[in-house]
């Protein structure tokens, strides 16, 4: 049988006919929609934007050789997402026979074609939270860096080291091996103070080593307990480079008035909530979708991930950003330009990366998705083109077509099938 999954190119192209990733990116992008109706032109290089202009503006540097254009006629241009909160360490095993396998190779595997999903539904920079200690040691991790180093010039994958006790007896071990995650590579300090049986003392040893070493903390909490999401709050504000939270998802089943508070705690403390509109995962109980309107309107910066991608806690994840904000937009009635933003830029701030726009001077990490505009994109996402430093790494091409109306009226075969209404989708 073919094998279907999708599998690191080994020819990785900048365009249809540019060099690959060992050369400078040489890009034209021609015929673009933003989102404000506008139709450009965008010239890439050095893994940046060098210029926007209208339609036909943009012309090849003569002085640059080998520089490839590339036709975006009837695809919107959007700055790429990220995905904020993966599992990659259980990424597509779902269907493996018995317990997860945590061999290295196997781990090695999934993450790197979970990555690779991910990567062709626009996601260029993943941030994948890998459990350490207990019985996947440090090898689960060491595993997911692989990945990481295999996948350089495609995507930026980081890691979050997520050990599952940190206090009482059992925690010394733990707290040894978490900062041997971050000796060995991992860029983020996490993990999950709800499985604690102190989870003050938890959020402690967490924040206390990620200051040692200047790291980002980011936890996965249900929040269903409000008083001790206070606590967190108070110990968090104030830590650089800064607290992520997520899914969040008990706040929705708080009392109005207790969830409002609880936000606006989280927001002077400078806490990102990662939501997670797709479902949840197996580090945190629950299912629910954190009330994000709630969250934005007490100046919560809120990011949307995926969550679980095939494992046991969600067996048919897709990994879509685009799918995470089509359902903020019809489950959560954000605006289709506020929910691409939490897959986009809020999760690019969640992840502490830099701000993308369709700009000259921004990083060249760029989406093209066929649509008139960010609602038909949200709606119909099927072909989609993925710019990552410059270089086009990912292109999913979809045709929808109709069988001749003619033919079946007349009790004709099958007869060959049409484009409908003239366009790709």
């Amino acid at each position: 049988m073919p094998d279907n999954r999708p599998q690191p190119p080994s020819h990785p192209w900048s365009s249809p006919t540019g060099s690959g990733p060992a050369g400078p990116p040489r890009l034209l992008l021609c015929g673009a929609r933003l989102t404000d109706g506008r139709t450009v032109d965008v010239r890439l290089g050095g893994g940046r934007i060098e210029a926007v202009g209208t339609a036909g503006s943009l012309v090849p540097d003569a002085t640059r050789a080998c520089v490839a254009r590339l036709d975006l006629t009837g695809y919107l241009l959007l700055p790429a997402p990220a995905e904020p909160h993966a599992h990659a360490d259980t990424a597509l095993s779902a269907d493996e026979p018995g317990p997860v396998s945590h061999d290295p190779q196997d781990v090695q595997r999934r993450a790197t074609e979970a990555a690779l999903l991910q990567l062709g539904h626009g996601a260029t920079a993943l941030r994948a939270h890998v459990r350490v200690g207990d019985m996947a040691g440090l090898g689960a991790l060491r595993a997911v860096l692989r990945a990481g180093r295999s996948l350089r010039g495609l995507a930026e994958l980081t890691t979050v080291a997520m050990p599952r006790v940190l206090t009482g007896a059992a925690g010394a071990d733990g707290l040894a091996v978490l900062r041997d995650a971050v000796k060995m590579g991992a860029s983020v300090v996490g993990g999950c103070p709800d499985l604690d049986p102190d989870p003050t003392g938890y959020v402690e040893a967490v924040l206390e080593t990620a200051s040692e070493h200047g790291l980002p903390v980011d936890l996965h909490t249900d929040a269903s307990d409000p008083a001790r999401l206070a606590r967190l709050a108070a110990m968090a504000g104030g830590l650089r480079p800064g607290v992520t939270l997520g899914p969040c998802g008990g706040l929705s089943a708080l009392p109005a008035d207790v969830a409002a508070r609880t936000a606006d705690r989280l927001a002077a403390a400078g806490v990102t909530v990662v939501c997670l509109p797709q479902g949840g995962c197996g580090a945190a109980d629950g299912r629910d979708a954190a009330p994000v309107r709630l969250l934005r309107a007490a100046g919560v910066r809120v990011a949307a991930g995926s969550g679980s991608l095939r494992d046991v806690s969600n067996p048919v994840g897709r990994g879509d950003p685009l799918e995470a904000a089509f359902l903020l937009a019809s489950c959560q009635g954000l605006s289709p330009e506020d929910a691409y933003a939490a897959v986009s830029a809020g999760a690019r701030a969640a992840m502490g990366l830099p701000e993308v726009r369709v700009e000259a001077g921004f990083p060249a990490d760029l989406l093209a998705v066929r649509g008139d505009g960010l609602p038909a994109a949200l709606s119909l996402a099927y072909s989609r083109i993925v710019v990552h430093g410059g270089h086009v790494v990912a292109r999913t091409s979809a045709v929808r077509e109709y069988r001749d109306s003619a033919a079946a009226g007349s009790g004709a075969g099958a007869g060959l099938p049409r484009q409908g209404r003239g366009r790709r989708r």
